[in-house]
């Protein structure tokens, strides 16, 4: 077809209120209890076709009634991975060849069929496999996967747009090919709309792509991947392989056509696979793009002049929405001791009172169960911990229960140690350090928890002075790359807050952006002359 054509001008999913009686709640609880009542086999697909993987079994299980079993997979073995290597590349050819508007079609029909036909189906499979909140379900599974598929088509032609001057005589064009091999994309479990994503956003721009979810949310994965299909993806362009990911390191890691990892989890494994790329760096075709989104230790920083309401909410939300499972939540607070006293016993008492069960039966809940038996030991342990420690006050919460979910109560820990572990270590879960500051030390306060942890990718500043304000903007310029002014330090939204931070967080490629895309991409200068030289002489040579 030949036509520059305008792609669909993108706005953000309005957010549904599930609210009760309302018609998107009984869907949602229609779809609740016909996939709770299944045991699904969630199988690999690999070029088209779906199958089990060749490895040991792996139950997949509600986290808030952890003897009910969703379905089950099998770890891909080395077989399963070299088969989606060679599907991948098989599909390549025919995938790159297609306009950027035919594979742009497909993602904005995934989007609509989303938005309309499966918006229950995913948002239940995330709350019954993830213990997601029906609003924490909704603004994930539903609303950002939208927003990832409709902003990323309109942030992928903005990329095309991008092209050079021409001196007279000649036409410069900026070709944006996708990178010369395969794509893996390995995803988490706490967001469904990352998990939709890190897969579609290379496979946007051209390439083909191995996806390895999460074992605790492939129950939602593997509806994403039939929406994808009803949306027409051809077959071997996504080929995703199920388990633990071994295999995925064995054989794609290696392979001499890697030429990308999109990748959001932990900092542990994404420095495994950074170092994995390195000792096999003399193998590859190409130097493989590295895009990583990793842990937090993400702080709320209280100036005396902050509204206390204000400050109760950020840190409520921030810190304890979604279990404190997202890499963006707040995790430790810094608060002026007049602020402190005014607020300390009605904050801890609206954490007391936060509402937690078994987000599948009870749609009014606040907070579900963390996600496994090992986050929940994790955590368990630094609650104990704290309980042990001298220096540290248990002020709310501090309870846990796995006898039928994995169930840890909202904690707040106050410490005057300002170096202790709950202000460094990441424990992704809903364990909340405060440091309660004398006024007078404001400044160095900010000196010192700058630094402090590893990690720099989202904090929040509560203040209604303008230049403190300003000031702590500027102080912690490095220290997130998603800066809150008067708010919780989570929740970024596709087109509106581009999410990455720097440091052990990651490499920063803000997902759902324009730079993020630009790494799937591999740039091509073409020249053409039309009245190209006949004589090698130049003037000055007479």
């Amino acid at each position: 077809m030949d036509a520059v054509t305008n792609v669909p001008v993108p706005a953000n999913e309005p957010v549904k209120t599930y609210a009760p009686g309302s018609g998107e709640r009984a869907a949602l609880e229609a779809k609740i209890k016909e996939i709770g009542g299944e045991q699904l086999d969630l199988t690999m697909t690999i070029g088209g076709e779906s199958r089990l993987g060749g490895g040991a079994p792996v139950d997949v299980v509600e986290p808030h009634n952890h003897r009910h079993v969703l379905g089950q997979l099998k770890n891909a073995t080395d077989d399963d991975v070299r088969a989606a290597v060679d599907a991948a590349r098989e599909a390549a050819p025919a995938w790159r060849a297609l306009s950027y508007d035919d594979r742009a079609a497909i993602l904005l029909k995934a989007a609509d069929l989303l938005s309309g036909p499966w918006r229950a189906t995913l948002n239940a499979a995330t709350v019954l496999g993830q213990s997601k909140s029906v609003q924490q379900a909704e603004i994930d599974s539903a609303c950002e996967l939208i927003d990832f598929w409709r902003f990323n088509v309109d942030f992928g032609r903005q990329v095309l747009t991008q092209q050079p001057t021409s001196s007279p005589g000649v036409w410069n064009q900026m070709e944006y090919r996708p990178l010369e091999g395969f794509v893996v994309a390995i995803t988490p479990f706490n967001f469904s709309a990352i998990a939709g994503n890190l897969p579609t956003a290379p496979a946007l721009m051209g390439n083909t792509v191995i996806w390895k979810p999460s074992p605790t949310q492939q129950v939602a994965a593997h509806f994403t991947m039939r929406i994808l299909e009803e949306a027409g993806l051809p077959p071997g362009v996504i080929n995703l392989v199920t388990g633990d990911g071994q295999a995925v390191s064995n054989v794609a890691l290696p392979h001499p056509d890697l030429a990308g990892i999109h990748f959001t989890g932990s900092t542990g494994t994404f420095q495994h696979l950074w170092r994995t790329v390195g000792e096999n760096i003399a193998g590859y075709r190409s130097y493989p793009r590295l895009v990583g989104e990793t842990g937090g230790k993400d702080f709320v920083v209280a100036h005396p002049s902050a509204d206390p309401a204000v400050l109760k909410t950020a840190l409520v939300r921030g810190a304890f929405e979604y279990q404190g499972q997202k890499c963006s939540a707040a995790s430790r607070a810094y608060v002026p001791r007049s602020l402190w006293g005014r607020i300390r016993d009605e904050f801890c008492d609206e954490v007391e009172a936060l509402t937690m069960g078994n987000v599948a039966e009870d749609l009014s809940a606040f907070m579900g169960a963390v996600i496994d038996e090992r986050a929940f030991a994790k955590h368990k342990a630094a609650i104990e911990r704290a309980q042990a420690a001298d220096s540290i006050k248990v002020l709310a919460g501090g309870g846990f229960d796995d006898s039928e979910g994995y169930f840890v109560r909202p904690t707040v820990l106050e410490s005057a140690d300002p170096t202790d572990e709950i202000f460094t270590t990441e424990y992704f879960g809903p364990i909340l350090g405060v440091h309660v500051y004398d006024d007078a030390n404001y400044d160095a306060m900010l000196d010192q928890m700058e630094g402090i942890a590893q990690y720099a990718l989202t904090g929040a500043i509560i203040a209604q002075d303008r230049r403190a304000i300003a000031a702590a903007a500027e102080r912690l310029r490095f220290a997130a790359g998603n800066f809150y002014i008067n708010d919780k330090p989570t929740g970024a939204v596709v087109g509106q807050q581009p999410f990455g931070g720097a440091r052990a967080s990651g490499t920063n490629d803000k997902a759902g952006s324009i730079f993020n895309l630009i790494r799937w991409v591999n740039t091509r200068s073409i020249k053409e002359t039309f009245a190209p030289p006949t004589d090698y002489r130049y003037p000055h040579m007479g």
